[in-house]
């Protein structure tokens, strides 16, 4: 049986409900989205039109009002109670917010029930047309990279093997042949990200300044590391501002985040220095030289690959429970993780043996006081129990 995420349950109940929003799915490049729509096709009851603006050249907002009326005839001439519209990589579309507005609130006007789900892999050019055309018309379901339970539960992974080969299914083939697997995250997940869901949604000025950017960071995962000093490795100059730009483009895109500092002043935060983080530890791993069984021999380079594994989970949990994700560091002591929602902080210890000794945690709770302070790994939870928990049970 084809392995369905829990987001399925979620758009199928609300296919089912009367029509009140557009249903928008969104996520990273290859985590299930066009999957997830056909397994909820295939079981409800409901007449549909399927549409991917990937497979039209120059898909224009013309495109975009036809087959809209394509579907609202089917659903006249044959006497439909409902009919359901999706739209795959939607943001391909040129100025798609200003049509889809126009053609949802017509039919919303002239109460034609045509219920649409809109998708797409660019976070960053979804939420700019969402926000500035389409506020209140929509319902946002968000699918994050894969978790290791999903990942195990689908393919039958261990805990190690979800810490390596990170949450990619579509790499899932792959992983017995190492050179296989690194060509395949490189080609067909890296390289269409960067390139089509970043380089092509946004005026970039030196791509290959983004690229090798993209390349360094996701190497550091899990530790700090300046962008003054990226900038002295990079061989394409770029000034400061350019790249912490680009790596914001990384993060919206759900790729490589530069997670700031935790302190009460903003201005603090924004001035620290970046700890790199990616969003699957495929994207770290990836560049690594070590294989699986020689880096679990290793304590100290297991622990990055520990850490960059559970920082991971982390930033990729982080839209879908509300929370945002920071560090904290004073002089030789520090807290790995440190996350917020709402008026609750959560401080996270690994305890990957890369650390001999680090007071971090207790000098944090003096200081900060926060909700919960919890250590993975040592003598709190394992690896594969924090990563099998939901995150929300953090700030309960």
């Amino acid at each position: 049986m084809e392995y369905k995420r829990s987001q399925y349950e979620q758009v199928t109940e609300r296919l089912r409900e009367p029509r009140l929003r557009l249903q928008v799915i969104v996520g990273p490049r290859q985590v299930g989205k066009s999957t997830l729509i056909r397994q909820v096709l295939d079981a409800i009851n409901m007449p549909f039109d399927a549409y991917n603006a990937d497979d039209v050249v120059n898909p224009g907002q013309t495109w975009l009002s036809m087959i809209w009326e394509k579907s609202r005839m089917k659903l006249k001439q044959g006497n439909e109670v409902e009919r359901l519209l999706v739209i795959d990589e939607i943001h391909k579309v040129p100025n798609w917010s200003e049509t889809v507005k126009a053609e949802w609130d017509r039919d919303t006007m002239n109460k034609t029930n045509l219920k649409v789900v809109l998708l797409g892999s660019s976070r960053m050019l979804l939420m700019q047309g969402l926000s500035e055309s389409l506020m209140g018309r929509y319902e946002l379901i968000r699918l994050p990279h894969w978790s290791f339970t999903e990942m195990r539960d689908a393919f039958g992974w261990t805990v190690e093997q979800y810490i390596y080969f990170g949450g990619y299914p579509g790499a899932a083939p792959y992983i017995h042949d190492l050179a296989r697997w690194r060509q395949y995250v490189l080609d067909s997940l890296i390289e269409p990200s960067i390139a089509k869901d970043v380089i092509y949604s946004t005026r970039i000025l030196k791509p290959q300044l983004l690229r090798q950017l993209f390349e360094i960071g996701s190497s550091y995962s899990g530790q700090l590391l300046a962008l003054k000093k990226i900038a002295a490795q990079l061989q394409d100059a770029g000034n400061l501002t350019t790249l912490a730009g680009y790596l914001e483009l990384l993060d919206q895109a759900g790729l490589l985040v530069g997670l700031q500092k935790y302190a009460q002043d903003k201005a603090r935060k924004y001035n620290s220095i970046p700890k790199f983080q990616v969003h699957n530890s495929a994207l770290r791993n990836v560049y690594d030289d070590y294989t699986l069984d020689i880096a679990m021999i290793n304590p100290e380079i297991w622990g990055r690959f520990v850490e960059s594994a559970v920082g991971a989970y982390l930033v990729s949990q982080a839209s879908i429970y509300g929370y945002h994700v920071y560090y904290w560091r004073e002089a030789s002591d520090e807290v790995d993780f440190v996350l917020r929602r709402n008026t609750r902080t959560v401080a996270i210890e690994v305890k990957s043996g890369r650390r001999q000794r680090n007071q971090g945690l207790v000098f944090f709770d003096e200081q900060f006081k926060p909700w919960r302070s919890i250590v993975v790994g040592g003598d709190g939870f394992t690896v594969e129990e924090f990563l099998s928990m939901s995150l929300d049970e953090l700030f309960r």
